[in-house]
């Protein structure tokens, strides 16, 4: 209790201690992976703070959770695509967080776990994103499951969508990866008749097998070319000596659908059938609206929920370098993703 001058009739000195200067309030900021010339990741992408910005008015602004590493990261960081993607960039297509500060529409998307794609880079604490981009995840879904719901479940379902599969036979490489492995599932979702995957790694084989695939290692060559003479469509993520030999194989009216090329050689091609079409997220949904965006995801959330999408191993973001690292480990079981709570 602060004591009065008179108290008891004597002079005190004024004992009430003098009301502290209040502190200056820190600056809040934010912990992003740039990258700001081409080259090899490891190489050039680093882990950079700076003041956060204020979020302009008509954009959610989310705190990140969790995002994957993809090839489709990767790749833009060594110039591949510098017709279209120029640094400095934070790095990162695919992500989840949770939306803590809205526009005033939109305020009860605050609390909401989002997916907030198509704008700027996810591997980054904060992420400001168009609400009309941002896709909402279901409660029951978890978040290291809808941070992966788009690079390669999307282009598995625009895939199938765009060549259909019922009643054919299908050959998918690339049998290690994440959307070789929803391709696969799906394609015998939609009626395939037979579903025969290449791998590289015999790790893969004993889970393809699991799920019920044909499974077949990529150095039994003349089985290959055997299978793929009596193929309808081929879904190719690696090119080079594999996919040339199984172009090379194909009845006439074989589709050959290439989505990648993971060894860095596409397959040449000498003639019009089989047919070579390539496929890109990008360039299928083009200018696609808001609402055909969202209902892309109201097709993919109950897929994801009834399929094997692979186990996760998580690395805090100041590891981006380990992460990247166990990326590129042949016969990897397990899809490295950053943590990016902080």
């Amino acid at each position: 209790m602060a004591l009065n001058n008179g108290y008891l009739g004597l002079h005190l000195p004024n004992l009430t201690p003098k009301p502290k200067s209040e502190p200056m309030p820190m600056t809040e900021r934010n912990l992003a992976l740039w990258y700001r010339q081409f080259g090899d990741p490891i190489d050039v992408l680093t882990l950079e703070s700076s003041p956060l910005a204020p979020r302009p008015a008509d954009l959610l602004r989310v705190q990140m959770h969790y995002a994957p590493i993809n090839a489709s990261d990767l790749i833009p960081i060594t110039g591949a695509y510098r017709h279209r993607v120029a640094p400095p960039q934070v790095a990162g297509y695919e992500g989840v967080g949770t939306v803590i500060a809205a526009p005033l529409s939109f305020q009860h998307w605050v609390g909401q776990r989002v997916l907030p794609l198509r704008g700027v880079g996810c591997w980054q604490h904060n992420v400001d994103i168009d609400p009309q981009l941002a896709i909402p995840v279901p409660e029951d879904i978890p978040s290291t499951l809808a941070a992966r719901a788009y690079i390669n479940p999307l282009a598995a379902l625009l895939m199938l969508q765009q060549w259909p599969v019922s009643g054919k036979n299908v050959l998918i490489t690339a049998g290690g990866s994440a959307c070789a492995l929803l391709l696969a599932q799906w394609a015998q979702l939609h009626g395939a008749h037979q579903v025969v995957v290449v791998y590289r790694a015999s790790a893969h084989a004993e889970r393809l097998h699991a799920l019920g695939l044909t499974a077949l290692q990529d150095t039994a060559q003349e089985t290959l070319k055997a299978v793929s003479a009596q193929t309808d469509i081929v879904f190719d993520a690696v090119g080079g000596d594999v996919g040339q030999l199984i172009w090379q194989a194909l009845p006439e009216h074989a589709q050959f659908v290439a989505y990648g090329v993971l060894s860095g050689t596409p397959v040449k091609v000498n003639a019009n059938r089989p047919a070579l079409h390539w496929f890109h997220v990008r360039h299928t949904l083009g200018d696609i609206g808001a609402a055909q965006w969202q209902q892309l995801f109201f097709a993919l959330w109950p897929l994801l929920r009834n399929s094997d999408c692979g186990e996760v191993e998580i690395f805090p973001l100041s590891e981006w370098r380990a992460a990247i690292e166990s990326y590129h480990q042949s016969g990897r079981s397990r899809k490295p993703m950053l943590c990016l709570d902080r």
